[in-house]
């Protein structure tokens, strides 16, 4: 019995993984889905209490998410390599599609006072900053800060559920390279994504989770504004608009991707309610 429950574990941090790299999936959501999430923010908030109970728990689950991370990490490069305008239309779809099941999520506990506030000043901030950044032509070239910047999203991403970390990453060009090297094994990229990663995990866990113990609502609808920013400036819009027929493989692709988001959430809701 306990070796079927850890199998199961493992399954489930293998769909984690595979939802944290997965653009517009949320590993952090699966993490609640599964029932993971707080045990494991409790770990990391205050490990010392709870390394006994929890770390037998989760550590099937960790195994499992990096099987699951690494297994399509290679794929995804490739994809993007290949069919870079396709790919990134299935990828928008797949954020697209997910929207809804966030702001639902967002108003689980009912809408707050400036919980919209939140939502459209993350928005403009967002998509301010990243405008800005494209309007002035500034071309990121990847290196060790900015390896350290993607582990740190990636994180950021599991500790926060709605946050896909290929949502905040594809906007400035640094997801493919990312992706490339986590799925080729590249110690220039992995070692310092595992600082930023560590980093996050070593700081953030306790303020995340009294934001959302104490204002779920408003942090919630900040989470959702900065994902929508970020998808309206990761749109193709030229692979859509320069010709009838790649508009519509681009679309169909879109498409593609919103309808793979409903479906999931679909299994997502009817898992919670088992």
């Amino acid at each position: 019995m306990r070796l079927t429950k850890y199998f199961l574990k493992s399954i489930q941090g293998a769909l984690i993984g595979l939802g944290a790299v997965l653009p517009g999936i949320s590993g952090g959501v699966l993490s609640v889905v599964f029932g993971i999430y707080q045990p494991a923010m409790e770990l990391l908030a205050n490990p010392r209490k709870y390394w006994r109970s929890h770390l037998p728990i989760l550590l099937p689950a960790f195994f499992g998410a990096v099987i699951g991370f690494m297994g399509v990490a290679n794929l995804l490069a490739s994809l993007l390599n290949r069919y870079p305008d396709q790919s990134v239309c299935v990828f928008v779809g797949l954020i697209l599609g997910m929207l809804p099941s966030l702001l639902k999520e967002a108003g689980k506990q009912g809408i707050a006072k400036g919980s919209y506030t939140a939502l459209l000043a993350a928005t403009v901030i967002v998509l301010f900053l990243l405008c800005g950044l494209n309007a002035s032509s500034v071309a990121i070239v990847p290196n060790f800060g900015w390896y350290v910047f993607c582990g740190f999203c990636l994180a950021l991403s599991l500790i926060a559920p709605g946050m896909s970390f290929s949502t905040l990453l594809m906007p400035l060009g640094l997801y493919t390279p990312f992706v490339d090297g986590i799925g080729h094994l590249t110690p220039q990229v992995i070692l310092p994504a595992g600082m930023g990663s560590l980093l996050a995990f070593f700081c953030l866990p306790k303020l995340v989770s009294r934001l959302f113990e104490c204002h779920y609502s408003v942090t919630f609808h900040a989470i959702v504004g900065v994902v929508i920013a970020a998808t309206a400036v990761t749109v193709p819009y030229q692979a859509l608009t320069s010709s009838v027929k790649g508009g519509i493989q681009n679309g169909l692709c879109m498409v593609g991707g919103i309808i793979c988001s409903l479906l999931l959430e679909r299994y997502n809701s009817r898992a919670q309610t088992r």
